[in-house]
């Protein structure tokens, strides 16, 4: 009789397939990211949850994880950039080559006039934000949904969109505030908040799989700063961190062919920045002095002014921020072919 084949070969296919399933389970894949990386303070009330959006790549067409403190991954330990062993030498910064300009839209988009409130207004004087032309926000996931075309209207003329923290984290509502900000009429880009116990190529590798390369997207951003709420305790020495910053920065220059704009905040710029980069056009946080006074010599692109925006589009706060320069120099900006304003 064949009946003892039969149920052993049935038996070894149903083997197979719990054993296929619990692989895949190992993978995890539905979990969310063991880092914590983001600055962004939490909202005191509750966010609707969101679906994960799927991951686009690339070859199509400033916020934290909820998740506790833990031990850090073995891979923190590591030194995985071999970098550590070169900490103590100097370091040859050597700047890419010059991007490709990149094509703009036939169509002007319209520059719309500042029109927001805030929350915790700021008396800058002579040389508030409001006096510059140009307008935007950054955004992540603690926005919820947002009234893209009302963001607009009210001033927000571009927006940088939280995509990615280290080397396994995608923001929820990425994939959605990238394509809203887009149909709204928003100038749009992408920024990464960088993890130090994760090497850079690996964050350089995420950020790349996650962000698609389209024509007049904004360059990307690397966001550098000390966060006391990440998972990651480590603060590498200034040579460790440049170095670090220039092998994601390279990598992402080929990739997207745009020199990454560099977004920091006072503390971190003190001990790493001063003097780093001067290629690099810089995008810095100074909430209660104008950045010349906070960050002296440093010649600067985009300014973060304030932390307490107040928009129709939005409920609760979001960060303001404005373009170093005039509507003129902003359209031919974006293009490729102006570069960054003096520090004044």
């Amino acid at each position: 009789m064949r009946t003892p084949s039969v149920v052993a070969l049935f038996s070894v296919l149903c083997l197979a397939g719990c054993t296929s399933t619990s692989a895949i389970d190992s993978l995890q894949l539905d979990k969310p990211s063991n880092e914590t990386t983001s600055s962004i303070v939490r909202p005191s009330t509750p966010i609707a949850s969101v679906q994960m959006a799927s991951m686009e790549t690339v070859s199509t067409p400033m916020a934290q994880d909820n998740q506790p403190d833990g031990p850090i991954p073995p891979l923190a330990l590591a030194d995985p950039d071999g970098v550590a062993e070169r900490a103590a030498k100097s370091i040859t910064l050597v700047a890419p080559v010059k991007p490709t300009v990149r094509p703009e839209p036939a169509v002007a988009r319209t520059i719309y006039g500042y029109g927001f409130r805030d929350a915790k207004p700021i008396n800058f004087g002579k040389t508030s934000p409001r006096k510059l032309a140009v307008h935007g926000v950054d955004v992540s996931r603690w926005q919820g949904d947002i009234d893209w075309p009302k963001l607009r209207r009210q001033g927000a003329n571009f927006a940088y969109i939280k995509a990615t923290d280290g080397g396994d984290h995608l923001d929820p509502m990425f994939k959605t505030n990238w394509r809203e900000a887009d149909r709204a009429g928003l100038r749009r880009g992408a920024y990464h908040f960088f993890y130090w116990c994760r090497t850079a190529g690996e964050q350089a590798d995420w950020f790349i799989r996650n962000v698609p390369k389209v024509a007049g997207a904004l360059p990307p951003v690397i966001d550098v700063e000390w966060n006391h709420e990440s998972s990651c305790k480590r603060r590498p020495s200034r040579a460790t961190v440049l170095e670090k910053m220039q092998v994601f920065m390279d990598k992402l220059e080929r990739h997207y062919g745009q020199r990454p704009v560099i977004y920091t905040a006072p503390d971190f710029y003190e001990d790493n920045l001063k003097g780093a980069f001067p290629d690099h056009p810089f995008w810095l946080r100074s909430v209660a002095q104008h950045p010349a006074k906070v960050y002296p010599g440093r010649k600067w692109l985009f300014w973060q002014y304030s932390g307490s925006g107040l928009s129709h589009g939005v409920t609760g706060k979001i960060d303001l921020n404005v373009f170093h320069g005039t509507e003129g120099e902003w359209r031919t900006w974006v293009t490729g072919g102006w570069q960054v304003a003096d520090a004044d």
